[in-house]
């Protein structure tokens, strides 16, 4: 039998939180249909046994005192504590799941739009309910929201700072499982879209199937590892082999395994030459940060972005950036000498294909040296700081009566309201007059 929060409120003259239509009270926003979210592995219900035995123990008991001494509904609120885009449609799809597996009524407010800037501890979620339905659903809520939101952000900024590259992601390997990792994409996908809004390529894929829907696609990008390069016994060799087998594919070789990026490199483009000119042949770089690209050593490097972005070298603020920008595995010298010695060549539409730690800060030297990237291929949108990841709820009003714990007075619906009429306010006398 389904329980009518609506019916319960209205009764006592309540207000609740929550905004959906009262036609369809169990609406949620149309964030939660965003790609990929709605058949994926962590928006799927779980049975009521699955969720006691994952749930924290206090709840489990919070909600047998509460089911023997009478139901309430109550409003959480659900927040990060430090900025975040908002990501907020997994949880959404996964709580309208387990409203229908339960049998019950569970009303979301999400607070901000799918993609929009939250400032750090603004409430991200109001969920509205009987306390008995939603006090056990509390520790997966929280599973599934933080992290999401960090990932977002991160995506996002890497996205922005190189705005004419496309980004893969490439993340499965660092998750530990595969909830993580679908939690990780839809983050980065999330992220992704606010950069396009902006301007930016963003991310257009990632490296599996099986979350290859988040970025609309049917199928995972990538050609080929290292082991297939060690297999052949020779970059050219491996690329030979991809080729006859994937004839209209095109053609992304790793060119590092053997230390001659440059040579090997251009062997590749010189083999298939007619797929150089149709701009279907890629060069990943993947130097690892042993050891300096074919040619290069800190002299070198200098020698390179003096060439082209000698402002760069000026500008740099710290030792990282001095790394990213000349230092050994992919810096910005790396890159712009492969650009050169391929447009040397003759081989101008030949892609450059970037791997091998472009996180957040990476990015940002990678666009202050005008580094010529097409595609980067990355996983560093996962969340450097995992505690900064943490979800934190609390439950704000009980039939209506606000009340929280001192200190979070800031999540009361109230309190929004007041500062949402305040900002009105300061916008409204701001306008020029006259």
């Amino acid at each position: 039998m389904r329980h009518c929060i609506f019916s319960r409120c209205l009764a006592k003259g309540l207000v609740v939180v929550s905004t959906p239509s009262q036609s369809n009270p169990s609406s949620y926003s149309e964030t939660a249909s965003a790609a990929g979210v709605e058949s994926s592995f962590c928006a799927a219900p779980v049975d009521d046994a699955a969720i006691r035995a994952r749930t924290d123990s206090y709840f489990n008991r919070t909600k047998a005192i509460v089911t023997r001494f009478g139901d309430c509904v109550v409003t959480y609120a659900v927040f990060v504590r430090r900025p975040v885009l908002s990501a907020t449609a997994m949880v959404e799809q996964w709580l309208k799941n387990i409203a229908h597996e339960r049998g019950i009524e569970i009303l979301v407010e999400p607070v901000f739009p799918e993609g929009e800037w939250v400032g750090a501890g603004e409430p991200l979620l109001y969920i509205t309910g009987f306390f008995s339905h939603l006090v056990d659903l509390e520790t997966l809520v929280l599973q599934k929201i933080g992290s999401c939101c960090v990932a977002a952000h991160r995506a996002y900024q890497m996205a922005i700072s190189l705005p004419k590259a496309q980004f893969l992601a490439m993340e499965a390997r660092h998750c530990a499982g595969y909830e993580m990792q679908e939690l990780m994409v839809y983050g980065a996908s999330v992220g992704s879209r606010t950069a396009r809004k902006e301007g930016a390529v963003g991310f257009v894929g990632c490296a599996n199937d099986a979350t290859a829907a988040f970025f609309g696609q049917t199928h995972g990008f990538g050609t080929m590892p290292h082991a297939l390069i060690g297999y052949a016994g020779s970059t050219l060799r491996a690329a030979e082999m991809f080729h006859e087998v994937y004839p209209d594919k095109d053609l992304t070789v790793l060119v590092d395994y053997y230390g001659r990026e440059i040579t090997d490199g251009l062997a590749v483009c010189r083999r298939f030459k007619d797929l150089a000119e149709a701009g279907r042949v890629g060069l990943r770089l993947d130097t690892h940060g042993g050891r300096f690209l074919e040619g290069l050593d800190p002299q070198e490097s200098y020698a390179v972005l003096d060439r082209y972005v000698p402002d760069a070298l000026r500008r740099y603020r710290s030792e990282s950036e001095l790394r990213n920008l000349i230092g050994t595995g992919v810096s910005a010298a790396a890159i712009w000498r492969m650009r050169e010695v391929l447009d040397q060549a003759g081989f101008e539409k030949v892609k450059i294909v970037v791997s091998s730690g472009f996180g957040v800060t990476k990015c940002a030297s990678m666009a202050d040296a005008s580094a010529p990237i097409d595609v980067v291929g990355t996983g560093s949108f996962i969340p450097k700081l995992w505690n900064e990841t943490y979800a934190t709820a609390d439950i704000v009003t009980y039939d209506g009566s606000e009340s929280v714990k001192v200190g979070r007075e800031f999540l009361l619906p109230s309190f929004r309201r007041a500062e949402e009429n305040r900002r009105n306010l300061m916008h409204r006398d701001d306008r020029p007059r006259g």
